[in-house]
């Protein structure tokens, strides 16, 4: 499963609209991703500041 580093979360959106399960939403003004996660790293390649990383 992908996680985000919300210390590192810029909160610019870019990885909510390429995940293809929608597992990533806005929670306390930065990104979290769900256990709808299918692990394919869609997110982590879009992300500007490399906060997304596989767990």
């Amino acid at each position: 499963m992908y996680v985000i580093d919300k210390e590192a979360c810029i909160a610019c959106g870019a990885c909510e609209g390429t995940c293809p399960v929608s597992a990533i939403s806005a929670a306390d003004g930065k990104y979290e991703i769900s256990d709808a996660c299918i692990d394919c790293g869609a997110c982590a390649g879009v992300c500007p500041v490399e906060c997304i990383t596989a767990q």
